[in-house]
């Protein structure tokens, strides 16, 4: 069996040298960078979105449940704001400016901003949920348009969307169903 994977090293190295300003951006890599960023941009404040939501909630929280929702609404929170700082991260590796602008944040989320006006813990759960179900649906798309053409990315919307679902599963236990 013959191995034809080969290299031309000192092609790559040449490249290399001439190109050092693309930083981590090579010539091998096949995605639409400026989409990629535009997307990554809106993840970010999507993450944004989610982190502002589950503390409003957190601190809005009553009743006699409210204790250990809150305490899940504030750690989901900072998983939200963790998984927005990766993403800005990534824009920023990818030659992007990080987009944090708060008046663009809520329409450039996949999420919405919904809080209830009575504190009622099932709603803010049931809010949550559904945000939850949003992001997951909506960063499988992007791990399947991804493909190929940006690896980093992909497995970086992987990680993410894998925290995204065991959100939705920590509120579906909340919730009984």
């Amino acid at each position: 069996m013959v191995n034809q994977f080969e290299l031309d090293v000192r092609k790559i190295r040449e490249e290399a040298r001439a190109h050092m300003d693309a930083g981590p951006v090579t010539p091998s890599y096949e995605a639409d960078r400026s989409r990629v960023v535009n997307v990554l941009n809106d993840v970010v404040a999507t993450e944004v979105v989610c982190f502002l939501r589950y503390s409003q909630n957190a601190i809005a929280a009553t009743g006699i449940d409210r204790a250990q929702v809150a305490a899940e609404f504030t750690e989901h929170a900072g998983e939200e704001l963790k998984h927005g700082l990766r993403a800005a991260e990534r824009v920023s590796q990818l030659g992007g400016r990080p987009d944090f602008d708060p008046a663009t944040l809520v329409a450039r989320s996949h999420t919405e901003y919904a809080t209830t006006e009575d504190d009622d813990l099932e709603r803010m759960l049931r809010e949550n949920l559904v945000a939850e179900r949003v992001v997951i649906t909506t960063y499988q798309e992007i791990i399947r348009w991804l493909g190929e053409a940006d690896p980093t990315t992909r497995r970086l919307m992987e990680s993410i969307l894998e925290e995204e679902e065991e959100h939705a599963d920590d509120l579906t236990d909340l919730l009984g169903i």
